[in-house]
């Protein structure tokens, strides 16, 4: 018999989330890390608006949004002269949070103490050893201050960094290559008058029109301090004879490279290409680094899983790796839970390769194609395809879907429309939903923010009352088994139906879509249900809704 059901292999944002998160859908965990105490580096930095929602949905925005602050988009300039107009990163109105910053040390402390609430901490310094994988359980030694432990876990979870011993021992391929170009970075405090909450992009030409010299500054919270990225004096790509230099996981200096930079350094990268006169100071860390990508070929092997830099690396452009791999987490957790508990199919792990490994591949293959115009003088705004909307809603990874899961609907089975998040889509908040009790209305991602599945079913007025009122109804309960009890359904009343249409009390609770943001948001019909997984994802649509196919559809997922 196991020891413990999960063993979670490192501490940094992703593993803590995968803890996390298990512990609240109750599942027994244990989190190692090899270090004897958390780094105290900025290193990530980008918080992106679908990360501030999959902590809302955990429990945990409040106290990040108490730390970070907004990050409001771009001023670039070219041989010192700007650009038109600033890159603004600008959101739909269907997005609660913006584009934030928050040092990776607060990240990992907010998330450490968010899961000790569930009585869970982190043990350090307990290193991997060894993983042996047996048909009902994983077998593993552990070493700690001169003493080793064997334990039995029913899976390993691999968030253990780009260097993983997990992936390694899986047998996971990770594969990809290194950029030329080789980066410096420092986290340091800035005198000078531009603009609060925008980062700053200066850049130097040639003769040839190439860049030559780039300067990015990135605020963070704190008084003018910064988080800078410099390209390393001399860089040009040449190999320098120590053989195929690994990918960094950036939390390393390059080797041979010393520790890095010294205030009079970046004083002189300043000097040539600040926009304004700019005195630097307060230097906490600095670093160089050559950045690369590798994509692991498989999220899973077994009962091993891994996730974050443990299956993927890419250039550190846009934010989108830390967010990717807490994101990673957020979708293995729950199908983990499930599964641990007994109550899903068995293939549904299956669903976290077939989910992840696209998102993951397009972010690599993006990230690098941006790296790859470093030396472009003005870059678009909108990036490759030059639509600045849809570019930022990208980076936001407010994109993210899944439409060709084995969990999710298909939409040929839906049905054609044009209108409202289709099965795969994430769920979009909306405000002003009324309850029967409360004078205050709430925001549908307060109904999301459980470890359940939620259906969410539109009565117009041919479904308040009588024979489609009942046949709601009976969807609710009909779901509510199928998915072994972990489901909360809401009738949710168009805006035009009277309060007193439908009796009060009655299952499921009714909520009156008082100011039509949920119409315009889902654009349901009259009679429709939207499923949406603990994950924040549309699962379904069923237009109308009726009990079979809510049932059949639950399946997939649950036993």
């Amino acid at each position: 018999m196991a020891d413990v059901d999960v063993l979670v292999v490192g501490a940094g944002p992703v593993g803590l989330t995968v803890a996390a998160e298990l512990r609240r859908h109750g599942v027994d965990c244990r989190v190692i890390d090899r270090l004897a105490a958390p780094q105290p580096h900025a290193k990530a930095i980008g918080v992106l608006p679908r990360t501030l929602e999959v902590w809302d949905a955990m429990g945990l925005v409040g106290e990040v949004l108490d730390e970070a602050v907004p990050h409001l988009g771009q001023l670039v300039y070219t041989d010192g002269k700007p650009q038109d107009e600033p890159m603004r990163l600008t959101l739909p109105p269907d997005t609660p949070y913006p584009f934030a910053t928050l040092p990776q040390y607060t990240t990992e402390r907010l998330l450490t103490e968010h899961l000790a609430r569930f009585g869970t901490r982190v043990e350090r310094p307990v290193e991997l050893r060894e993983v042996t994988e047996h048909p009902e359980e994983v077998e593993v030694l552990l070493g700690a201050d001169g003493r080793t432990e064997r334990l039995r876990a029913r899976y390993v979870v691999g968030c253990d960094g780009a260097h993983s011993l997990v992936r390694e021992q899986a047998g996971l391929a990770f594969e990809g290559d290194v950029l030329p170009e080789r980066f410096m970075i420092a986290d340091v405090e800035i005198d000078w008058d531009m603009p609060a909450g925008y980062s700053v992009r200066s850049v130097h030409t040639g003769a040839d029109g190439a860049v030559d010299d780039m300067l990015v500054c990135i605020p963070m919270p704190g008084v003018r301090r910064y988080w800078l990225s410099m390209l390393r004096p001399g860089e040009q790509a040449a190999e320098d004879g120590r053989g195929a230099p690994e990918v960094s996981d950036r939390s390393r200096p390059e080797p041979g490279a010393g520790e890095g930079l010294d205030l009079d350094q970046i004083q002189a990268v300043l000097d040539r290409l600040s926009p304004e006169p700019a005195r630097v100071s307060a230097l906490r860390w600095s670093s160089a680094f050559r950045t690369g990508h590798r994509l692991v070929d498989r999220y899973r092997a077994g009962r091993l899983l891994v996730a974050g830099d443990a299956a993927h690396v890419h250039p550190p452009i846009g934010g989108q790796g830390l967010n990717t791999g807490v994101q990673d987490a957020y979708n293995l957790a729950w199908k983990l839970a499930l599964t641990v508990r007994g109550l899903a199919r068995e293939d549904v792990l299956d669903s976290y390769h077939a989910e992840r490994h696209p998102v993951a591949r397009e972010v690599v293959d993006r990230t690098v194609r941006h790296a790859r115009t470093v030396r472009d003088a003005r870059p678009s705004a909108g990036g490759p395809g030059g639509d600045p909307h849809l570019f930022v809603r990208r980076q936001a990874q407010l994109l993210v879907g899944y439409p060709d899961s084995p969990l999710v609907r298909s939409r040929a089975a839906e049905g054609a429309r044009a209108d409202g998040p289709a099965p795969g889509e994430r769920a979009p908040d909306c405000r002003g939903l009324l309850g029967d009790l409360a004078a205050y209305p709430v925001r549908l991602f307060d109904l999301l923010r459980t470890p359940r599945h939620v259906l969410l079913m539109y009565a117009g007025p041919r479904h308040v009352s009588g024979e489609g009122a009942a046949r709601l109804e009976a969807c609710a309960a009909e779901a509510h088994r199928a998915a072994h009890g972990l489901l909360n359904a809401y009738l949710v009343t168009a805006r035009e139906v009277p309060r007193d249409a439908r009796p009060v009390g009655l299952r499921p609770p009714r909520l009156r879509d008082a100011e039509g943001g949920f119409h315009a948001a889902y654009a349901p019909r009259d009679g429709e249900a939207v499923l949406i997984r603990p994950d924040g994802y549309v699962s379904a649509r069923f237009d109308p809704a009726a009990p079979e196919d809510l049932v059949a559809h639950l399946r997939r997922t649950f036993r």
